[in-house]
């Protein structure tokens, strides 16, 4: 029973993990494209999927052989290459200055941050499982309900950030890009500070 305490509480850690910032910001990027809250949820949805399909897969591949170092230094600070990448990919699109338009793409991109988030967090996430549940197969099933819940926990984050991009919304232009200059910079200065945290320091 005391194995399975860690289990119930899964979920909830799970919505949590998805508002942490490098989450958050990664996301207010792809839903702010979107002209419909319908649209960006699913974006949500796709991230959390995305994200639990890579602590699942690396996290039972580091359980089962029972890998005692991981360092995911390297992978955080990918994370942080990708959220500068994507912080001046949004401050350079004149299309975010203009209307809000619906990208071409449908959900793979949110799907693919998704994967590469999953990755820089799942060695920290398996070490807090070793060390609380000696069972694999249990802990694999904490991976599993903790995906669940960061799925949960991002799609409700989308649906808020797209709000204010909503054609109902219909904000003013000047404040619409202002809000897509600052999120860009808060990007941009946020994932170097994870580079600088995780691969220069070191």
């Amino acid at each position: 029973m005391e194995a399975l305490l860690p289990i119930l509480f899964a979920s909830v850690v799970g919505i949590g993990h998805a508002f942490e910032a490098d989450h958050l910001l990664a996301v207010s990027n792809i839903v702010s494209k979107r002209d419909s809250v319908v649209l960006a949820v699913k974006d949500g949805f796709y991230w959390g999927l995305g994200h639990t399909t890579t602590l699942f897969i690396v996290g039972s591949v580091i359980l089962l052989s029972r890998l005692t170092i991981f360092s995911s230094g390297y992978f955080e600070a990918f994370v942080g290459l990708v959220l500068v990448i994507m912080g001046f990919s949004r401050l350079f699109n004149k299309g975010n200055y203009t209307k809000v338009r619906a990208p071409k793409y449908q959900h793979g991109l949110a799907y693919t941050v998704g994967l590469i988030h999953g990755l820089a967090g799942s060695g920290a996430l398996v070490l807090i499982v070793m060390s609380e549940i000696s069972d694999p197969i249990l802990g694999i099933l904490y991976i599993l309900v903790f995906g669940v819940g960061s799925i949960i926990g991002m799609f409700i984050a989308a649906g808020m950030f797209s709000i204010p991009f909503t054609q109902r919304m219909k904000i003013n232009r000047a404040f619409r890009s202002g809000i897509v200059v600052l999120s860009s910079f808060i990007c941009i200065l946020y994932g170097s500070y994870m580079i600088y945290e995780n691969l220069l320091q070191r």
